[in-house]
């Protein structure tokens, strides 16, 4: 064996060794959180984590520098469920040629040492190519299938001549096993582009159930936006006739530019619990947050409840990557204990994770206050709360 040989096996297993270092990496939450949720130190995935196979052409003969061939930029924007025991993301991961793709991680407990499957998912194609396939929602239906709902992205060919027009669709894949994927007919609707698409887990009335985000343009929404509902009598040609707005768009709120739906809805005893994001525009671009509410359990159209404000926005280092000021979330999964890991990317560039319990949701999304959409009403709901806590801390009730 040569030195060079030698050389190269030793850089190798030092890539690997690494790897296997932060693959293994132990998470700390950070203090007690806000009483809602906490938040974990370490970002969960990042492009690092991504295996090393992966990335490195690992034959000295044609790789005699072990350089890193085909580098990945970012690993973000997660559907997740259970499975097998298991706490699986789908992960979107995006190579550095910009183009993205599924990859399976898992974790035996939900907050650290999650590992890729050795292979990214090998997603069918229809009629019309993707040219980008990104931010997989999870679903698993009473029907008996997992599925996978997903932006695809392709040329806008009605507009040749600008290189940047795309067109936004929702694609719908399905499996049993997160290895092989069936993949459907996109969603059909009339309302312009979509994207932020979530299956409802339950049929309604005999149908197929669908939180979608009607929108004019694939980055504005225009005069469409807000989070809709609408049915579909089949899956594998799913079609929506008509959509409804149940979780509109509202002046000065967090949601002011364009929301949609996160993951699937969690059932609950009081009602669906959902998570989703919100975008604002300011000065520096558009702010992404995330926040909750709930719908009737007989009517998952119906909003009974929704918190004022986001319930997590970026913070710290969450503000910095490809795009900053960004939390956005398509994945959560709630345990046989009733905990709660909400998975959320920061910046479009790692994979982070919160925790949280059912009842502790519970109790944030029916207590919360609302928006009163105005100062005058913020303020009046806020001195009813100071009012109260003056009022405890006047009897000496947390005298020592």
């Amino acid at each position: 064996m040569t030195t060079e040989t030698i050389a190269f096996k030793q850089k190798v297993a030092a890539l690997f060794a690494e790897h296997e270092i932060l693959i293994k990496k132990n998470n700390s939450p950070c203090g007690d959180g806000n009483g809602v949720y906490t938040r974990w130190q370490n970002p969960i995935l990042t492009s690092a984590h991504t295996p090393i196979f992966w990335r490195y052409d690992l034959s000295e003969k044609t790789n005699p520098f072990l350089m890193e061939r085909q580098g990945v930029n970012a690993t973000f924007n997660s559907g997740a469920i259970m499975f097998n025991g298991k706490y699986c993301l789908v992960v979107r991961v995006e190579g550095n040629d910009r183009k993205s793709f599924f990859a399976v991680a898992e974790s035996p407990n939900g907050i650290d040492r999650f590992r890729f499957w050795d292979y990214p998912i090998s997603m069918q194609e229809t009629s019309r190519p993707d040219v980008n396939i990104y931010d997989m929602r999870l679903t698993a239906h009473e029907d008996g299938y997992i599925y996978g709902l997903f932006c695809t992205e392709r040329k806008d060919e009605s507009l040749p001549d600008d290189t940047t027009a795309a067109v936004a669709d929702c694609g719908i894949a399905r499996t049993k096993d997160l290895v092989k994927w069936e993949r459907l007919q996109d969603l059909k609707s009339y309302s312009g582009q979509q994207r932020n698409v979530v299956l409802h887990p339950e049929f309604i009335d005999g149908q197929y159930a669908f939180y979608t985000r009607p929108q004019d343009g694939f980055i504005s929404v225009g005069s469409g936006g807000g989070i809709a509902w609408g049915l579909s009598r089949s899956i594998k040609h799913a079609e929506i006739p008509e959509e409804i707005i149940i979780d509109a768009k509202e002046y000065h709120t967090i949601t002011e530019v364009k929301n949609g739906q996160g993951p699937a809805p969690i059932k609950t005893e009081k009602g669906w619990l959902h998570l989703a994001h919100g975008v604002r525009n300011t000065a520096a671009g558009l702010r992404y947050v995330l926040y909750m509410f709930m719908t009737r359990l007989e009517q998952p159209w119906v909003v009974v409840h929704k918190p004022a404000g986001y319930f997590l926005a970026p913070d710290g280092v969450e503000r910095v990557g490809d795009v900053s000021n960004v939390v956005f979330s398509n994945g959560w999964i709630m345990n046989e204990l009733g905990e709660v890991f909400i998975y959320y990317a920061s910046s479009d560039t790692r994979m982070h994770v919160a925790t949280s319990t059912i009842d502790r949701l519970i109790d944030y999304v029916t207590n919360s206050p609302e928006d009163g959409l105005c100062s005058a009403a913020s303020v009046k709901t806020r001195n009813e709360l100071i009012g109260s806590n003056l009022k405890i801390m006047s009897e000496g009730l947390f005298d020592e």
